[in-house]
């Protein structure tokens, strides 16, 4: 089934950011008005917000619309309430300790994962095509490209379990070492949704 001009915009707005009328209605192939009722609507519904930007001229603000809170929670978040409790009750009975074993565990299982769909990778754009497939396929909205300087940039538009990795950090960490592992690669975070970013975002190489 086709999505809904509704659920397009969602998109567009999580995976590109702030977009002005024109623009998304240009991306999604709709008439400038048909484009300012979808966003009224989902404004009404408290999914999006506009956003006045000062302009270089002496005209008007120029307007962008982008994610509320709301609409951001929109996504599939991973099963976010069972993951904080779960992380609640381990912490309360168990200790820290048994949460980091746990985070371990989980970590382990993971990278055996991405190492077996990357082994015959046979460069750093290869692997890194193939984390993203993997990444996407997990429902973090992935993507990458080469920079001019040669080095690759990985971003995630969406993070499913973003409840919990709000809850433990650790979880953040254990994937950026997954990526170092895996990619046998330097790998820098330079965009954190967890610090405020829209996105998480690494410069690999």
């Amino acid at each position: 089934m086709r999505p809904s001009p509704r659920d397009r915009l969602l998109f567009l707005l999580k995976t590109e950011g702030p977009q002005s009328t024109a623009a998304l209605g240009a991306a999604l192939g709709l008439t400038g008005e048909a484009a300012r009722q979808q966003l009224a609507k989902l404004a009404e519904d408290g999914l999006v917000e506009g956003v006045s930007e000062a302009g270089g001229g002496r005209g008007r603000p120029r307007q962008t619309w982008q994610l509320t809170g709301a609409g951001h929670r929109s996504f599939p978040d991973g099963h976010a309430d069972m993951a904080l409790a779960l992380i609640d009750a381990i912490g309360a009975e168990l200790g820290p300790d048994a949460l980091e074993t746990v985070i371990a565990a989980r970590e382990r299982k993971t990278e055996a994962l991405y190492r077996e769909t990357l082994a015959d990778a046979r460069t750093l754009a290869d692997r890194i095509a193939r984390l993203a497939a993997l990444r996407m396929a997990e429902g973090y909205m992935a993507s990458w490209w080469q920079e001019d300087d040669g080095c690759f940039i990985l971003v995630e538009n969406h993070c499913p379990i973003c409840a919990a990795a709000s809850a433990c950090r650790n979880f953040c960490r254990s994937e950026l070492d997954i990526f170092r592992n895996v990619l046998a690669a330097p790998v820098e975070r330079t965009e954190h949704l967890l610090q405020g970013a829209r996105r998480c975002a690494y410069r690999i190489g």
